[in-house]
């Protein structure tokens, strides 16, 4: 680089010489610049908000649309990580890499899970053109093997343009105990559920803080926060009074809901007069996935409807909740003077989730492990439904529903129920229809044209040397002031995710029918749909047989959109044999793996690999009087396993999928003394949901102390973060025999190795010993 020209004078003393400032000036953001507020939640469908018409009330989100605008036709790629991309580049997200979420990713152009330098973020552009830069929450666009303390950092947030980042790095948290990164570093929660925390609440916090801070020292200097709460993602926690708050509001069911809902949205000017329902399981069977089917209301049984309701009021309660606590950062923009120059998006970025599959569940990682839930085991939770004892998820029919009037929902890119999503703008300056809606047909990528556009910046040819990715996106500053139902200036939008794709343009739809993660393959064979949703918004009459010509001119322009945007190839397989693939990593796997104690957990993405295979634990242990504690855990209440002194006695403890009871095996008191402690399993056969089954044996030294059958997950032990600890258990316990952190006291603990290759454990045993020898 070349360094700036000096036009000052330097002679040998310098009282003689004439500085020049003006090389060395930090840059500054035009006078009067607005600050950038992007509000981002997960899993949301267009029927849910009340501003929408929705039943969530939602009293932030109807502050800022009572001074801004409703879109009722903003789109998105069906899918969170992916959706994240677009909105921080502006390109699609094959061309981020990102076709899927990244712990899907495969080795193929539109599929790597890696943002490239080509595809640079608004983030930068903003830094370097004077603006303060903010992240609050969820992350999920860093590589999985990448979350992880000794991990690459190149797409972590610090180093996509961000000065601050405070939230998690994976695709969803315990929001309870979450997995808290702060800046470029894992931190634990500042303090407990019991004595008040949620995610939140503890976002909301840090987001005044940051602005607080910033403005002490640069009271004049812009901002742009990128504001992503856990809501309304898995697992669906709220404090008890918000879901409260909901009891009784869903017992007439989602399919009473939908008909409810859709007079609403209507009557609010979101949908055209009309607008028809669409079908609840529109696939036909040999392009269905059982796991997203829809079960009639009529034909639950009352326990059925009652646990149902209960879930979808665990929903509503997080969503409200969630929307109250951002309240409390709008309330300081608008007393601190900040809010009429803040530009706000408030938006969702995909379709409400149908991982709950046909029940809903108690536990989402039995959806990431294909393995069906159970009414009677669910209906245990009922009254704790979102309390730190579940991890649930509303079934297909509350999705569907809040999806309305579409088909589907989230990961479905073919319909909209997976794709149009609410979004409200709120820019007080700079946009005075207030309370208006806005109908032009709009994507996530067009979101940072316009935060270009209203800042009076453009994405550069080339950045920091590389040659840039032209944007994809067009800028939305247009319809601020223009007529609601005036002409979009988006030409066409083609969707792709996993197996489902579709293509919009000029007003006329045409979509593939199949489903995501169905096993089918045969997508040659995809039947094509077509819809004018100009005149048929909900996309509920196919005209593929009135309109054949119109139908191939769209399919062939998805193809051309795929060539041009790297999306091929399609991809249906299972979410557990997705999310099992190996990916290249800077340690690449190994037979042996050694964990030390009080390390940072390590992410699940780059731990010992124990999935559908034998395995053994070791050991090497000093126990003293009164020793107790975790000396290995990986997991968490909802899936995991530990090994752990509690009574003097030794305990390993594997928690198949939170399903109670928790397979246990244990040995009589150990007394004080030098022990080699471990367990092995033995994997003899495979379950009809593909889950291991074999003998598990627990040893002191090379003695078999307790031995019986056991099975373990086909699939992760979470994909919130939970990570595998030496010491102690972090986030929330795998075993209800103890609490977090149950740290291990009265003892030593020097190393713990795990084995997944084909060694006896008499063998490791003895080389433990040798290797770990206790002074």
């Amino acid at each position: 680089m070349s360094q700036p020209e000096f036009s000052g004078v330097i002679n040998l003393d310098v009282n003689d010489s004439v500085p020049d400032w003006e090389p060395y000036k930090p840059t500054k953001a035009p006078d009067g610049a607005p600050n950038v507020l992007v509000i981002l939640y997960d899993d949301t469908g267009l029927a849910a908000w009340s501003p929408f018409g929705g039943g969530v009330e939602m009293p932030t989100l109807q502050r800022l649309a009572d001074r801004g605008l409703r879109y009722t036709q903003w789109h998105t790629t069906a899918l969170c990580a992916p959706t994240r991309s677009t909105m921080m580049t502006g390109r699609n997200h094959h061309l981020n890499g990102m076709s899927c979420i990244t712990e899907c990713a495969n080795g193929f152009p539109g599929w790597h899970g890696r943002i490239p330098e080509a595809c640079t973020t608004v983030s930068h552009l903003l830094q370097d053109a004077g603006w303060s830069t903010f992240w609050l929450g969820k992350n999920h666009d860093v590589p999985e093997q990448d979350v992880a303390p000794g991990g690459d950092r190149s797409r972590w947030p610090l180093n996509m343009g961000f000065d601050r980042f405070y939230g998690f790095l994976g695709g969803e948290t315990n929001q309870w105990y979450p997995d808290l990164v702060e800046d470029n570093h894992f931190i634990e929660q500042p303090y407990g559920p019991e004595d008040g925390y949620h995610l939140s609440k503890d976002l909301a916090d840090q987001a005044i803080k940051m602005i607080r801070d910033q403005k002490a020292s640069n009271p004049s200097k812009p901002w742009y926060m990128w504001y992503c709460p856990g809501a309304n993602h898995a697992p669906l926690h709220a404090p008890q009074e918000y879901i409260g708050k909901y009891k009784g509001r869903f017992d007439d069911g989602y399919e009473a809901y939908r008909e409810w809902v859709l007079e609403r949205m209507i009557d609010k000017g979101v949908l055209p007069e009309g607008t028809e329902l669409t079908p609840f399981n529109p696939l036909p069977d040999d392009r269905a996935n059982p796991i997203d089917q829809v079960l009639p209301w009529d034909e639950l049984s009352e326990d059925q409807k009652k646990l149902f309701c209960r879930m979808m009021e665990a929903w509503a309660g997080m969503s409200e909740y969630t929307d109250v606590e951002i309240g409390r950062l709008i309330d300081y923009l608008e007393e601190s003077g900040q809010l009429d120059n803040t530009l706000i998006f408030y938006c969702a970025d995909n379709g409400t989730s149908g991982e709950g599959g046909p029940n809903g569940s108690v536990n989402e990682n039995k959806f990431f492990n294909s393995y069906p839930d159970d009414l009677d085991d669910n209906l245990q939770y009922l009254d704790v439904m979102g309390s730190p004892d579940t991890y649930n998820h509303i079934p297909t029919g509350w999705a569907a529903a809040l999806s309305t009037p579409f088909q589907m929902f989230k990961r479905y890119s073919q319909f909209s129920g997976g794709t149009c999503d609410p979004m409200v703008i709120s820019w007080p300056k700079g946009i005075t229809d207030h309370g208006g809606v806005r109908h032009q047909y709009h994507h996530s990528t067009d979101v940072v044209a316009t935060i270009l556009d209203v800042c009076g910046l453009e994405m550069p040819d080339t950045y920091r040397g590389v040659e840039q990715v032209p944007m994809s996106g067009t800028s939305m500053r247009y319809s601020f002031d223009a007529d609601p139902d005036g002409q979009t200036t988006k030409e066409r939008q083609y969707f792709a995710m996993f197996s489902t794709r579709g293509i919009w343009a000029d007003g006329w739809k045409a979509s593939a029918i199949h489903a995501p993660l169905s096993g089918i393959g045969d997508m040659e064979n995809d039947r094509w749909e077509l819809y004018h949703v100009d005149e048929d918004r909900s996309e509920s009459k196919d005209l593929a047989s009135e309109h054949p010509e119109k139908l191939q001119a769209l399919v062939d322009m998805w193809f051309e959109e795929a060539e041009r945007n790297n999306v091929l190839p399609l991809d249906d397989r299972i979410a557990a044999e997705l999310l099992g693939t190996e990916r290249p990593s800077t340690e690449p796997p190994r037979d042996t793996y050694i964990y030390y104690p009080n390390t940072s957990p390590v992410p699940e993405g780059v731990a010992v690999n124990i999935r559908n295979r034998s395995y053994k634990l070791l050991a090497n242990v000093r126990i003293e009087d009164g020793c107790e504690g975790v000396i290995f855990a990986h997991g968490s209440r909802f899936g995991g396993h530990s090994l752990f002194i509690k009574d003097g006695k030794l305990h390993y403890v594997y928690n198949f999928l939170g399903i109670k009871p928790e397979q246990q095996f244990s040995s009589d008191e150990l007394a004080p003394g030098d022990y080699t402690l471990g367990m092995e399993f033995v994997r003899e056969g495979q379950g009809e949901n593909r889950e291991s089954l074999g003998t598990c044996r627990l040893y002191v030294g090379d003695q078999v102390v307790d031995e019986g059958p056991m099975r373990t997950q086909p699939g992760k032990f979470t994909l919130s973060g939970d990570g595998l600890c030496v010491g102690y258990d972090s986030g929330d316990a795998v075993s209800s025999q103890y609490t977090t952190p149950g740290r291990f006291t009265g003892g030593q603990i020097q190393a713990v190795e795990v084995s997944v290759g084909d060694v006896e454990y008499v063998d490791l045993e003895a080389e433990a010993a040798a290797a770990f020898a206790l002074d």
